[in-house]
């Protein structure tokens, strides 16, 4: 199978990422964020999470971001509701795509959100209709799709019974998560061949975590399984809460480098990112965690 031309990358820095960080980070440092991601060329954004401060203190404010943030037409700025009181809220705030998310292990399901795969998809099943009603997008998203820090590893046809009910449901687009970040390209190349046996390549993204560095090599493995759709993080924001002291999510500047090699478009500029990037580590008072642009600032 060719390569894609075109890539779209989900840029959930601002969701994914700073929900793991430990200090209290201003709606003022969150709006910039996005205004700086909007501005790099990202096409969408993930700004917030509608979800009890009490279970994610980062993610207090999630309204007032989306009040203030500059909105560019054709740009997606979603969020992730976990639940209907998510859902409303995030309505309420004029969020016009949202995203839920199911485990593909059933262990990482009642630790993660104290229910069984099924009941959870049950409790999305209210947020589908009010989707609906109200026109808002839905996204899905499947967690330990190549492996689970309770069970090991995952069968594949496990991943797609779970992901083919998401998009049944009505969900237009389901990314496939590794969130231990212990997936290999062998592995990945299969996951996508079985799943795509019921639900279209296009309709699929990939979700990779550089826990154990094989983040881009699963990245390029899924290219060439026709994916076209993958989710990063600006500067790598996020750890693996499961594996102490790893990193989490794949950098979007890291991503970016490897698809502009490949001849593959994305639109978006890379000094303008690495920049955006740098500016919340300054705010978190860390550095990147993408090792592009730690090798562009040194020189």
């Amino acid at each position: 199978m060719p390569l894609p031309q075109h890539v779209r990358l989900v840029e959930v820095g601002p969701r994914d990422g700073l929900q793991n960080e430990a200090q209290p980070i201003s709606v003022a440092d969150k709006v910039q964020l996005v205004d700086e991601l909007t501005a790099a060329g990202l096409s969408y954004i993930e700004v917030g999470s509608f979800v009890s401060p009490k279970w994610v203190p980062q993610m207090a404010g999630s309204a007032e971001v989306f009040a203030q943030i500059q909105r560019k037409a054709g740009v997606t700025y979603a969020a992730l509701a976990p639940n209907f009181r998510g859902f409303e809220d995030a309505l309420a705030a004029g969020v016009t795509e949202v995203a839920v998310f199911a485990a593909a292990s059933e262990a990482f399901s009642q630790r993660n959100i104290n229910c069984s795969i099924s009941e959870s998809l049950e409790r999305f099943v209210p947020i589908m209709e009010a989707a609906r009603l109200h026109g808002i997008r839905v996204r899905g998203y499947v967690s330990c799709v190549l492996g689970c820090p309770y069970e090991g590893q995952v069968a594949p046809q496990q991943v797609a019974s779970v992901a083919n009910e998401l998009f049944a449901m009505g969900c237009y687009e389901v990314s496939l998560g590794d969130t231990i970040g212990t997936g290999t390209p062998g592995a990945t190349r299969t996951l996508f061949d079985v799943v795509a046996g019921q639900i279209p390549r296009g309709k699929l993204a990939g979700h990779f975590h550089d826990t154990y560095g094989q983040a881009l090599a699963n990245i390029y493995a899924s290219l060439l399984e026709g994916i076209q759709v993958f989710d990063s993080s600006i500067a790598g924001l996020g750890g693996c809460p499961y594996a102490k002291g790893a990193s989490g999510n794949v950098a979007t500047e890291d991503v970016l480098y490897m698809l502009n090699g490949l001849g593959i478009d994305t639109g978006i500029d890379m000094d303008r990112l690495i920049a955006a990037g740098q500016r919340i580590c300054d705010v978190l008072g860390r550095p990147t965690g993408s090792r592009v642009a730690k090798v562009r600032l040194a020189s």
